[in-house]
């Protein structure tokens, strides 16, 4: 058993913040970016949004492998954050650096930076959260370690929510061509330092097992993925979070442009978007010991649920500070339960890690993470997709008023269609996941007999 530091944990932190404000920049303006400052079709993008992430499909789990059977001085899981960060960083300045090409050459460097983009970023995000399990044992210490992250990426959600837009307009001079340009170097910046900061103050702890020693063939691999049945449970619901929550985001700044009448006021929901997964986050080990881990899930998915409903409504007060402050609550009350949900799965996973080893004799958290990290992006690539096709299906143009039907479509996409989410993401977890209780202490206790 090992205790971290709190200047561990804060250093682990902070490659959380610095890796998110990469992913909330993309998850957040690159599709709004693509229409309304490239000009380029909704459809093409959501269809490439989801090549990208199929590609993913076998990228994610083969650098989960390579993780697991690396060993150096550094440790299996630093290098690969250092070096993908560095990577990753130059291609997220390329990424929204629009060159003056025309016609199908502009296609292909969009289509070829953004496939570059999500490789690299799964060279640094899949050994970062891979590393949760290995740095301690203790579960009131992984509670915490879980979480401390999650934090910091949501503080990162945050200031790219609320500062985003008006840094692009600041750092363009009014042109958002040149502001996102800018911003993306900017960031860059920031996460190579954040990275650093992880890889120079973070180690992970050393196993000890000889199983931890073997090498992990690819159907090893394919072995621990199909027999940990509780995995596929987790992934699941992964999955239609996340679609969930990227689709609501991502989907904000047209919600706000095009039905509320106002651009500006995204900033506003996605500030109370930050906050709000602020509290859940830092709540969440409270309200579990007091509840349990069933009854705050349930809340995590019903908070969203009567949030969406009033996105799906559209109906706002006229008046500036009463639209102000109900658009602000209405974020806060859709974030609050997807606060919890961040600590909650990531804290599940940690735990299926636990399930693995007892089950397999096998612990292998760089595949079990790696296919989280799968499912984060294919769930923005297919958040991406229902935006594109929705986007050309109810007939939107960008950068014009929009027709009542379209109005329609619009709050449906970023109201109705999370909310449908949300609510089969419940269904799921009270029907088929089981480790918690005495189930879960029963598989601890017989890992600590294990190693005793």
């Amino acid at each position: 058993m090992r205790n971290l530091t709190w200047g561990a944990k804060i250093s682990y932190g902070a490659g959380a913040f610095g890796k998110d404000l990469v992913y909330a920049i993309v998850a957040t303006f690159y599709m709004f970016y693509l229409t309304d400052v490239c000009r380029i079709s909704p459809i093409f993008i959501g269809n490439l949004f989801l090549v990208a992430r199929l590609f993913d499909a076998v990228n994610d789990p083969v650098m989960g492998l390579v993780v697991d059977n690396t060993r150096t001085r550094w440790g299996k899981f630093r290098p690969w954050i250092l070096l993908g960060t560095i990577l990753n960083a130059i291609v997220l300045a390329f990424l929204f650096l629009n060159p003056g090409l025309d016609g199908k050459l502009q296609l292909t460097y969009i289509a070829a930076t953004y496939i570059l983009w999500g490789l690299t970023y799964t060279l640094m995000d899949i050994p970062y959260w891979s590393m949760i399990p290995a740095l301690t044992d203790d579960e009131k210490e992984r509670d915490t370690i879980s979480v401390i992250p999650r934090i910091f990426a949501s503080i990162a959600w945050m200031l790219i929510g609320y500062f985003g837009l008006p840094l692009v307009k600041l750092l363009g001079s009014g042109n958002q061509a040149s502001g996102f340009a800018r911003i993306a170097v900017l960031i860059s910046l920031v996460f190579c330092v954040c990275s650093i900061i992880t890889f120079m103050f973070v180690k992970d702890r050393k196993q000890t097992s000889p199983a931890s020693r073997e090498p992990t063939s690819v159907k090893e691999m394919i072995r621990v993925l199909v027999r940990n049945d509780q995995v596929i449970v987790v992934l699941v619901l992964s999955l239609l979070f996340n679609i969930s929550f990227q689709l609501s985001n991502g989907f904000a700044v047209f919600y706000f442009k095009y039905v509320v009448g106002i651009e500006n006021m995204v900033s506003a929901y996605l500030l109370a978007a930050g906050i709000a997964q602020l509290c859940g986050l830092f709540g969440y080990p409270f309200f579990s010991s007091c509840f349990g881990r069933k009854k705050v899930f349930a809340a995590s998915a019903l908070f969203p649920v009567l949030g969406f409903a009033v996105l799906l409504l559209g109906y706002f007060p006229a008046e500036p500070a009463l639209l102000w402050w109900s658009v602000f609550l209405t974020g806060a009350g859709v974030n609050f339960g997807i606060g919890l949900s961040l600590g909650i799965l990531t804290v599940m996973l940690a735990d299926v890690v636990d399930y693995g080893e007892y089950k397999l004799g096998r612990r292998n958290e760089s595949i079990l993470f790696s296919t989280q990290t799968f499912v984060v992006k294919f769930a923005g690539a297919l958040s991406g997709f229902i935006t594109g096709a929705g986007l050309s299906l109810i007939g939107f143009v960008a950068n014009e008023v929009q027709t009542p039907g379209t109005v329609a479509g619009l709050r449906v996409i970023m109201g109705g269609i999370p909310m449908l989410f949300s609510l089969v993401y419940l269904a799921v977890f009270w029907k088929f996941y089981r480790l918690d209780g005495a189930f879960l202490r029963k598989i601890r206790e017989a890992l600590a007999q294990r190693k005793g």
